[in-house]
């Protein structure tokens, strides 16, 4: 097991990989989502609060080493480490010319405190010449790269209006890997209409691609969404806890032993959150998550059955 867990976790990797903990500073580029300006489509995901993914990084300010350390002053707290991850997590962080993102990711990179780049963005904004930018900079630290598929049905795609096949995804995977980058995925539980076997679907899927990483996030209906008028219209229904320890349970068993597991739940705007409102204990769900892994003896793998 991985420091006494039954899943190869951020923490454990961390520690195997660069010695030490580090932590996130969550960071805004100043970008937008092609999502949301109609170059692909219009209004976004249909659960997100127009906040993108970033609902907890600083805004931007200008003046990413600035804003670089006012996130450390705001962590330092609960961290006493020297170095950490640079998440540019607001939006679509590689939707930019590639000299503004050059201009971005250049100067935070070579900054020493810096161990790890990682840029949250969207498959479909990864052309020729921002993959050349990133095995540049792969050469110099690692870069993460996440990459938000949600689910890998594109049925289910549509009705999110993520505005992209999944097969773009693939080749992004594939892109990623080949200009030096990690990949980590994020996969939500719980989308309207997907049964249990649809996520265990997009879950392989994920592995079969050769994903590095994986962040799962229960699916949270936000006010202020499209997913909150469906959500008040009947249109679905959100899952009941053991639900969704039991589908955590099962794709963890599922996934490859060396993948990463960045996240097992996530947190939800207090303020925003409509349901499930169970999930705002966050301590709790992680201490049933591991139980019911320690109940029914599973190890990250140990019912995987990908090829090698």
């Amino acid at each position: 097991m991985w420091n006494g867990r039954r899943y190869h976790s951020l923490d454990s990797y961390l520690k195997e990989s660069f010695g030490e903990k580090l932590y996130k500073l969550a960071l805004d580029g100043g970008m937008t989502c092609p999502n949301r300006d109609n170059t692909v489509g219009q209004g976004g995901c249909i659960f997100c609060s127009g906040e993108g993914s970033g609902d907890f990084a600083a805004k931007y300010c200008g003046d990413i080493n600035a804003q670089l350390e006012a996130a450390k002053t705001s962590v330092a707290a609960k961290f006493d480490g020297e170095r950490y991850i640079a998440y540019f997590q607001s939006f679509t962080n590689t939707y930019a010319p590639p000299e503004r993102l050059r201009e971005l990711f250049v100067p935070v990179i070579m900054r020493d405190d810096i161990a790890v780049l990682d840029i949250a963005t969207r498959p479909d904004c990864l052309p020729p010449e921002v993959l050349s930018l990133i095995s540049e900079l792969s050469a110099v630290k690692p870069v993460w790269v996440e990459l938000g598929l949600q689910s890998a049905d594109d049925l289910t795609a549509k009705l999110i209006n993520r505005c992209y096949p999944t097969s773009v995804y693939d080749e992004a995977v594939k892109n990623l890997h080949d200009a030096g980058a990690q990949v980590i995925t994020h996969m939500i539980i719980g989308l309207p209409g997907e049964t249990e076997q649809d996520m265990l679907s997009t879950a392989r899927h994920i592995a079969q691609c050769g994903s590095d990483g994986i962040k799962l996030q229960l699916m949270h209906i936000l006010e202020g969404t499209v997913l909150a008028q469906m959500f008040r219209r009947g249109e679905f229904r959100a899952l009941e806890e053991d639900e969704y320890i039991s589908i955590v349970a099962q794709i963890i068993s599922i996934l490859p032993p060396e993948m990463v597991i960045h996240r097992l739940t996530g947190d939800g705007d207090r303020e925003k959150l409509i349901a499930p409102r169970w999930s705002l204990d966050k301590r709790r769900v992680m201490n049933k998550i591991n139980h019911e892994l320690k109940k029914h003896t599973i190890i990250q793998g140990c019912n995987n059955s990908l090829p090698g």
